[in-house]
């Protein structure tokens, strides 16, 4: 499986639209590396470029594209509204899919020493590759910006950087190298061109100030002056998400006499975010992110029709389903197969003539076992997706927090329900299995064991999903009822199992 991280580079040129395209050419034309997207902004006078691809690609990439930036972006003649101290100005590392954040920390930090030594600007880390505490705010390290770091730098020990001169490059300025995870840049452009508001606003909103947690934000004049700007970095959506954001600004703007005329994106943004607006201003009721078509296309439910690759690669991200579970289903369909294989290879045969009937049995049995733990398959991923679903939904007064509690204790109880059902099925499994081995033909006796092996795997390990869920639960008959049910599925899969160890050494016996 490709292993993915993006880069998102920020460089301080929002106008001149060759030399941001040569800048992009750069990093897009190493092997391995997609271009994303490319967005200038001309009263930032920034532009942010977004790549992805294996990672020693990415960082090739990274460097082409600062060392460009480094030739051709003069600092002393660059003035905008955006915060900057570098030509290229900061350039984080994101996980996205095989790749841990302590790998693009040590991508930053591969990186910043290239930049220092072979570029000679100064490199500072930042985000979850800061090398001190205080330099794990962007805002922190970039404080001063351009014309202040280059004043202190080489006199002050707090601005000592961590790669490259003790000195700011005179036209190049200094780095921010790190990594992180994805964040929103978000944009609320407002009714009125006083910036004093804007700047009220983002104070309101920011968590440095006392406002929304995971919120940066700073006030900005845009379109020649004409109008005010609220410019966000939302570092973590999931806990504080778009909507709750721009409620807040909204009432803000509202306070000063103005209001929100129009918002926008810079650069990518995670579906699941902008699918937090949507089933919040939709009020959609009990959605689940896979009803989106293009979702379920990329992603579609569990069934035969999956390849075995496409499956195990699911297993593999970073999603939470298909997990545990569904992979107990998976092993009890495939031991139920194996029960059908040992049928079919009896069926037929006239030595085997005194077991035809029951063999039929046995293959009807499979076909019913297999199909039914496919179907489980999905429904351990379906309840467990409601259980996340559950726990995002909104407590913040005494009856959202009432109703939420209900939809996880429900949730949680399918999330139970699925893998109990499958062990019991399982058990189902090991029972036909432990008789292929004792009644079947001999010479597939390895595979009728395989069968029941895998069975007893498949029960335990669902009944690890039960007993996760179980602990959440409140405990009366219903718990005890689960519990009953779950020591039954053990003691049927434990006798079965050892009943095909027995006939499988008997077997081996026969056929020697």
């Amino acid at each position: 499986m490709a292993r993915i991280v993006e880069c998102v580079p920020n460089f301080s040129e929002g106008r001149d639209r060759v030399l941001v395209e040569a800048i992009v050419a750069q990093a897009s034309a190493v092997p391995g590396v997609v271009l994303l997207d490319s967005e200038m902004d001309a009263d930032h006078h920034r532009s942010v470029v977004t790549f992805a691809g294996e990672p020693d690609a990415v960082l090739e990439a990274a460097f082409r594209a600062i060392r460009l930036a480094t030739r051709k972006i003069d600092l002393t003649t660059h003035k905008g509204q955006h915060p900057r101290m570098g030509a290229t100005d900061v350039v984080p590392f994101v996980p996205v899919d095989g790749v841990t954040l302590e790998e693009c920390v040590a991508l930053a930090k591969k990186l910043g020493a290239r930049v220092g030594s072979e570029l000679n600007v100064p490199v500072f880390l930042y985000e979850a590759a800061a090398s001190r505490p205080e330099r794990e705010n962007l805002a922190d390290v970039r404080r001063g910006e351009f014309e202040g770091l280059r004043e202190l730098i080489g006199k002050d020990p707090s601005k000592q950087p961590d790669f490259g001169p003790n000195k700011i490059h005179p036209t190049a300025g200094a780095i921010a190298i790190g990594a992180r995870r994805p964040l929103v840049a978000f944009n609320a452009n407002l009714a009125t061109s006083d910036v004093a508001i804007a700047k009220k606003i983002a104070q309101a909103i920011r968590f440095a100030d006392g406002g929304l947690r995971y919120v940066k934000a700073l006030g900005f004049s845009i379109r020649e002056g004409r109008q005010a700007q609220v410019s966000m970095n939302l570092v973590n959506t999931d806990g504080t998400p778009i909507h709750r954001v721009l409620a807040l600004i909204d009432d803000e703007a509202r306070r000063w006499g103005t209001y929100v005329t129009g918002c926008e994106m810079v650069g990518l943004v995670p579906q699941a975010a902008m699918l937090d607006a949507a089933e919040h201003h939709l009020r959609l009721e009990n959605f689940r992110r896979d009803q989106v078509l293009e979702i379920r296309m990329q992603h579609p439910p569990v069934s035969e029709g999956v390849s075995l690759g496409g499956f195990l690669d699911e297993v593999q991200s970073g999603s939470p389903t298909p997990g545990g579970g569904t992979v107990a289903a998976l092993a009890g369909a495939l031991g139920a197969a194996l029960v059908g294989m040992v049928a079919n290879l009896t069926l037929g045969k006239k030595k085997f003539a005194a077991v035809q009937v029951e063999m039929g049995e046995a293959q009807a049995e499979a076909v019913r076992l297999r199909g039914s733990l496919a179907g489980l398959m999905r429904r351990d991923s379906q309840a467990f997706e409601r259980v996340l679903i559950a726990y995002r939904l909104p407590q913040g007064t005494p009856v959202e927090a009432d109703l939420r509690d209900r939809a996880v204790v429900e949730a949680t109880w399918e999330a139970t329900r699925v893998p109990l059902e499958t062990a019991e099925t399982c058990a189902e499994v090991a029972h036909w299995a432990a008789r292929m081995v004792r009644h079947g033909n001999p010479n597939a006796a390895s595979d009728g064991a395989t069968a029941c092996a895998l069975a007893r795997a498949a029960v335990e390990s669902a009944l690890w999903n039960v007993q996760i869920n179980l602990k959440n639960l409140p405990d009366g008959a219903d718990k005890e009822a689960v519990e009953t049910r779950a020591a039954a599925c053990t003691r049927l899969s434990e006798t079965a199992l050892e009943e095909a160890r027995m006939a499988f050494a008997e077997a081996t016996e026969r056929t020697a």
